[in-house]
Formats: C-alpha cells, sequence, structure tokens
C-alpha cells in the first residue's frame, strides 16, 4: 500500500476501482486510532457527487491519474450509508469490515477522520493537549490546500442542416442532322428511262436535346464527439499553521 504522504495527495483526485473503472472522487482519509495509519477513504459518488461511500485501502495505491482501490465498484456504491463525521464507531467500522468481506484487527475503539487538511483528530475527544504517562504534551496543526474538480458547461454546439440553391453547369455532347444536297450524272441506259413530270421526296431530320434530370446522393456524415483534454491550473490561497514556542521560567540554583 502507497505511504500516507501519497495517500494525502490523492484526496480531490479520481478514484478507480480494482478494474480500473472510475467510482468517484477521493474525499476524507481515516486512520486507525490504534496504529494512526490510514485504513479507509471516502469516496464521493453518483451523478453530482452527493453521496460519500467507505472504501478499505487494502490493497489501494496511489497513481498519477489518482487512487486505485482493491474493491468492486458496484460493491463501493453498494457500502453501508455512514455519514462522514469525522469518526468511525465500533459498530460502524464492523459494519464495513463485513460489507467489505475483510477480517477485522485488533479491538478498537474507533477510527479517527482525517479532515482537508490531512491531520486526524486526537481519539474521538480531538483535545488540544494530552497526557500521557506523565509527561505533557501538545498537539500542533495547520491548514493545507486541498484542491479538486468540478464539471461545469461551458457551452454548447449544435449541428443543423439547411438547403442552399446554386448553379451547376455541365457540358453535354449533342448531334443534329442536316441536309446536303448530293448531284451525280445519270449514265447509259438510265439517261433514256427518264420522264418530264413533277415529283417531290422528303427527308427527315434528327437532332439531339439535353435533358436535364437531378438526383439525390449522400456525399458525407456529419457528426460531433467530445474528447476531454488534459491540462494543470495553479490555485492559490492563503493557509495558517499553529507554532509551538517554548519558554523555560526556571532559573538556575546556586549550590
Amino acid at each position: 500500500m502507497s505511504t500516507t504522504q501519497e495517500l494525502e495527495r490523492t484526496i480531490g483526485q479520481d478514484v478507480y476501482d480494482v478494474e480500473g473503472h472510475k467510482v468517484g472522487t477521493a474525499s476524507h482519509l481515516y486512520a486507525s486510532d490504534v496504529s494512526g495509519a490510514p485504513e479507509w477513504v471516502t469516496v464521493r459518488t453518483g451523478l453530482f457527487g452527493n453521496k460519500e461511500s467507505f472504501v478499505p485501502l487494502t490493497g489501494a495505491r496511489a497513481e498519477q491519474d489518482g487512487l486505485h482501490v482493491g474493491a468492486h465498484k458496484d460493491v463501493i456504491k453498494d457500502a453501508p450509508r455512514i455519514d462522514d463525521n469525522g469518526h468511525l464507531s465500533e459498530a460502524e467500522a464492523a459494519e464495513l469490515y463485513r460489507h467489505y468481506n475483510l477480517q477485522a484487527g485488533t479491538p478498537r475503539q474507533g477510527m479517527a477522520g482525517q479532515g482537508t487538511n490531512g491531520q486526524g483528530t486526537a481519539g474521538q475527544k480531538g483535545m488540544a493537549g494530552q497526557e500521557t504517562g506523565g509527561q505533557e504534551s501538545m498537539v500542533r496543526s495547520e491548514e493545507r490546500l486541498r484542491a479538486g474538480t468540478e464539471t461545469v458547461e461551458t457551452g454548447r454546439v449544435r449541428l443543423q442542416k439547411h438547403v442552399v440553391t446554386e448553379e451547376q453547369q455541365i457540358t453535354v455532347p449533342v448531334s443534329h442532322e442536316e441536309v446536303r444536297v448530293v448531284r451525280e450524272p445519270v449514265e447509259g441506259s438510265r439517261a433514256m428511262s427518264g420522264e418530264i413530270g413533277e415529283e417531290e421526296r422528303e427527308v427527315v431530320l434528327h437532332e439531339e436535346r439535353p435533358v436535364v434530370a437531378k438526383e439525390t446522393v449522400a456525399v458525407e456524415r456529419v457528426g460531433l464527439e467530445t474528447e476531454t483534454v488534459r491540462e494543470e491550473q495553479q490555485v492559490t490561497d492563503t493557509v495558517r499553521k499553529e507554532q509551538i514556542e517554548v519558554e523555560d521560567t526556571t532559573k538556575k540554583r546556586k549550590h
């Protein structure tokens, strides 16, 4: 499994199931009260990301494109509905273990959630100061930027088809008949059989004329498709952090 720092960097990034299908967006890490290591991640699912499901980090790994977990997408979406209130009770953890068919570890008092700054609460009470073994300690907190993404509509592209009229000119070869007078002398016996009288002959002339017809043919198919272009944008904001100063009021005693 990836380190805690690598897992924290996936907050706000895409989450993929064991088969590589996108499930949603990583929201919060939940760490064990006993070991302090992250054991669960909440994933925003649904059409508008308004549902958060707990997913075990067993076998999970942080990649460049986001967080890859070891559960199937359908199992994640059918996970028990548990409010993301910053802490998992023992009963809620047991219910999640049963759903994901996982073997529960050592008995625990619950698991603390890591918020947007990646820092877990101190037990269930989240006390600023703790007393452990006669020693005084103080928890230092700081804010960290966690950037996510949202999908917004930037415009629409519409296909419209309308009819325009234009002139086309094509060349069609045509032919026609013409009359030419041919004269030739009559000789021999044929010349003696001629008779004087009126006579008429007629020749029918023909010509070709262009005939225009129209037909509709498909010339191309025009469609629209979208593609996702990945780019990086810088986001800037101010964060606060606590600093701890040590003030020693003791004085050296003279012997």
